[in-house]
C-alpha cells in the first residue's frame, strides 16, 4: 500500500466535484421557478430530486474504491 497523505484517490475527488456540481444545478433549478415562493414543479419536485441525486452521488464518490 502506498503512503498517500490524502484520504481519497484522485478519482474520488473528481467524483465528489461532479456531485457538488449536481447539487448546485439542483439548487439553481429550484431558484429558477417563477411561481410565487417557488411552489411550482421546478421548485417542489424537479429541483429537490436533482439535489437528492447529487447527495446520493456524493455518498457513492466517498465510498468508491479504486482497484
Amino acid at each position: 500500500m502506498k503512503n498517500n497523505p490524502l484520504p481519497f484517490s484522485k478519482k474520488n475527488y473528481q467524483l465528489m466535484l461532479i456531485g457538488i456540481a449536481i447539487i448546485v444545478i439542483g439548487f439553481t433549478i429550484m431558484g429558477m421557478d417563477n411561481t410565487l415562493h417557488g411552489f411550482g414543479f421546478m421548485g417542489l419536485t424537479l429541483g429537490p430530486i436533482v439535489v437528492l441525486s447529487g447527495f446520493l452521488f456524493e455518498f457513492y464518490a466517498i465510498f468508491y474504491k479504486t482497484k
